[in-house]
């Protein structure tokens, strides 16, 4: 008869090795058994059943997640408790669980996900399921200066410090964007070439330019490479983080350095600018920018053009141009000339109105009498306002005929009302030349009749100098006596023989009427030879007047008779 196995025995023995499955602080499967308001009943396989309070399978709302008969995750806290019970708890058995994963995953080196939930000293703490830190400069790959704009966001991290027993984790995210960046810059650098068209993200803005992210690896866009027109800062145009198309147009493998370009993508507009702006059309434009020597007008984006300085106005004399313009300004303009090589047009702001200087000569013809207010006294003469932006000039030459006028000053100031008479105008070079002493007849026009050679005068001596004396014939009329010629000896001093103020004869020796030059003897007064030497040379200079004049008679009589055979050959 075989023995057959007692049943208590064998259930002691499946009793035992259950008991010896379980142990403390592990976690285990088991199983909902019972269920009340403020505990759930779970068997694991023990002896007996254990009890986790219901609010650990709660969701925030208070909703209970589970049911009679789930299979649930479990730590053994303790085997027995004074009822026989042992202890148990959901929640640890997640944060156990939760740690051994966090731990894979830093041992197999893989990435995590979390939520950043606040701004902490040096940095921001993130939830991976456990409160983990993440420091500053691990955030992103350039300095963020606003930590407190990723609060909020979940994104994936790296694990770079990890202890369990202290419950520290410290994380980094610049370690997967440099990851992902170099992996991304491979694949950049070997399909990148010169012209090729790529989309790119604004990383940085400078004074300079702008670096844009082709994906692993920056390109330059230069400020000069953005527009075909004026751009002040790239701010103007860019935001960081904006996307963009733009065109390689240098890339060097070794040194990995990438030149980019936005306006080579949009047509050139000075193709052709000649056409559309010929020399002489009248333009109109915003201006963009002064300088110390004009005005750059903006015509269309891309083409600007140079009002200069001296096309501003015709009358007037621009210093700067803001005292004519200011930048915003909208203007009007005339095409003055275009060079397509040089990308320039030249404007010109005074040739929409015309130029008083074409009808000056017509307005005021030569022989003129005007009036006008002296507006600036110079050392050689006076500028004399005739209108707006119209001044004439009176030479410090053509002030008297007389008087020796060493500055202007002397005679004029500022807003004197003067008349003067027009002598010159140079349209081309825009002068106006008038002169004063042309109101009054030239004394020295018929001096020689006045005062001929060998004329006995008497007059006052105004100025004894080292080599003679002048006397004064009459007002603005002086004449010259060598000192040669102030007595019959020789005269080492002039002052030794004449005095100023001091009375004196003389005879007239020679007349110089071009130099306006008289020179006198007053030796010759009591030299009888000599008096008759200058009576003889007056008759000869009166002789060839004459004659001169009687050939001048003799050349019109000829004319009219030549007119009188001609008009009778034409009857």
């Amino acid at each position: 008869m075989t023995d057959q196995a007692n049943p208590n025995e064998s259930f002691a023995a499946l009793f035992e090795e259950s008991v010896k499955q379980v142990k403390e602080g592990e976690v285990v499967d088991g199983i909902i058994v019972a269920m009340d308001d403020d505990h759930i009943q779970v068997d694991v396989g023990f002896k007996s059943e254990g009890l986790v309070d219901s609010w650990e399978f709660m969701d925030e709302d208070g909703t209970l997640l589970v049911k009679v008969g789930d299979t649930v995750e479990v730590l053994v806290e303790s085997l027995e408790d004074e009822e026989g019970r042992i202890g148990l708890s959901k929640e640890k058995a997640d944060r156990v669980r939760l740690w051994n994963e966090i731990s894979k995953a830093y041992d197999d080196d893989r990435a995590v996900e979390g939520v950043i939930v606040s701004r902490v000293k040096g940095g921001l703490a993130v939830d991976i399921g456990v409160k983990a830190f993440l420091p500053g400069s691990q955030v992103d790959l350039r300095p963020i200066r606003n930590l407190e704009e990723l609060i909020g966001k979940r994104l994936e991290f790296k694990i770079i410090k990890f202890n369990q027993r202290r419950g520290n984790i410290v994380l980094s995210r610049r370690v997967l964007l440099q990851k992902e960046r170099k992996k991304l810059r491979e694949e950049t650098l070997g399909q990148l070439t010169e012209d090729q068209i790529v989309d790119g993200v604004i990383k940085n803005i400078t004074d300079y330019g702008a670096f844009i992210d082709l994906g692993g690896i920056d390109g330059l866009l230069h400020v000069t490479d953005m527009s075909w027109g004026r751009v002040n800062h790239p701010s103007e145009l860019f935001q960081v983080g904006e996307e963009i198309k733009v065109k390689v147009l240098k890339f060097d493998p070794e040194t990995e350095r990438v030149s980019l370009g936005l306006k080579q993508i949009q047509p050139d507009p000075w193709v052709d600018a000649s056409m559309r702006y010929p020399i002489g059309k009248r333009v109109g434009g915003k201006v963009v920018a002064l300088t110390d020597y004009g005005a750059f007008l903006e015509l269309e984006p891309g083409i600007e053009g140079l009002i200069h300085v001296s096309e501003m106005s015709w009358t007037k004399r621009v210093k700067h141009p803001s005292k004519v313009v200011t930048q915003g300004d909208t203007v009007e303009a005339v095409v003055l000339d275009v060079d397509e090589t040089n990308r320039k047009i030249s404007l010109g702001m005074k040739q929409i109105e015309p130029n008083p200087w074409d009808v000056i000569e017509e307005k005021y013809p030569v022989n003129t009498r005007v009036s006008g207010q002296v507006r600036n006294i110079t050392n050689f003469g006076v500028f004399v306002g005739l209108e707006e932006g119209i001044d004439g000039l009176v030479h410090v030459s053509d002030i008297s005929w007389t008087e020796q006028v060493k500055h202007p000053s002397e005679k004029f100031q500022k807003g004197d009302t003067v008349e003067a008479v027009v002598l010159k105008i140079d349209k081309e070079n825009e002068k106006f030349s008038l002169g004063i002493k042309q109101l009054e007849t030239n004394p020295w026009d018929d001096i020689q009749k006045r005062y001929p050679i060998g004329t006995e005068i008497e007059g006052e001596v105004t100025n004894v100098t080292d080599f003679g004396a002048f006397v004064r014939l009459e007002d603005g009329i002086e004449g010259l006596v060598y000192s040669s010629e102030l007595a019959q000896e020789r005269v080492d001093k002039p002052s030794d023989v004449v005095n100023a103020g001091e009375r004196v004869k003389a005879l007239v020796t020679k007349v110089d009427p071009a130099e306006g030059k008289i020179s006198l003897s007053m030796r010759a007064v009591h030299d009888k030879a000599e008096r008759a030497a200058l009576k003889e040379q007056a008759a000869i200079q009166s002789r060839q007047q004459t004659a001169t004049l009687g050939d001048l008679s003799g050349l019109e009589q000829l004319k009219e008779r030549l007119a009188q055979k001609e008009s009778e050959g034409e009857e």
